[in-house]
């Protein structure tokens, strides 16, 4: 059954989806106020009632967007098997390489990351991401010793956000997947139990 308090959160969400796809492929300054209601399908009195602006509307978007983020990465490093198999399960999953990564993006945006209450979200789930990172190699290690699990992290982080950066840069996805089949190679013999045979970095 339809009701006024569904109306009112779909268009909420509406607004929030076209923000965060707008922020995603045309940063901040290009997301005007304009652009989200034709994209949302919402007034201008529908997207002031939820929100006090363009700068409120970009915070609640970037928020979701590292909220996937997260549990995107909770849901491949915090799953079963080894260590490796984990790692190897995060860089592995599926991605759309060529739009690049919508929280790598606003890392680029002079207006996102001159405002720190627009940045917070960024840098949070960027540290939490490699904290995380970083536990999982902690727990790994094998017979040819352990790594630092601190530099790893920043390490696999960098080759996912260079990886989309080449990418894009060459219209195809091929520099992201060589990039992480050659990270995957180095890893498999150090983030794993000793004596676990490694998996095959290949896709």
């Amino acid at each position: 059954m339809y009701s006024a308090a569904m109306g009112t959160n779909d268009t909420s969400e509406r607004l929030v989806e076209a923000t965060r796809e707008l922020l995603w492929e045309r940063g901040y300054v290009g997301t005007s106020p304009k652009a989200v209601q034709q994209a949302a399908g919402a007034g201008q009195g529908s997207m002031y009632h939820h929100f006090a602006g363009k700068r409120d509307l970009a915070l609640a978007a970037i928020r979701r967007t590292a909220e996937e983020m997260d549990a995107a990465a909770g849901a491949a490093l915090d799953g079963g098997g080894t260590p490796y198999d984990r790692i190897r399960a995060y860089l592995l999953r599926e991605r759309d390489v060529l739009r690049g990564c919508p929280v790598g993006r606003l890392t680029m945006d002079p207006e996102v990351i001159a405002d720190p209450e627009l940045r917070a979200p960024v840098e949070e789930v960027l540290d939490r991401l490699r904290a995380r990172l970083a536990a999982v190699v902690r727990e790994g290690g094998g017979p040819d010793g352990p790594l630092d699990p601190e530099e790893t992290a920043a390490t696999i982080v960098a080759t996912v956000q260079g990886g989309y950066v080449l990418a894009r840069a060459t219209g195809s996805p091929a520099p992201f997947d060589s990039a992480v089949r050659g990270l995957l190679a180095l890893l498999a013999p150090r983030v794993r139990p000793a004596g676990a045979a490694p998996s095959s970095p290949a896709r």
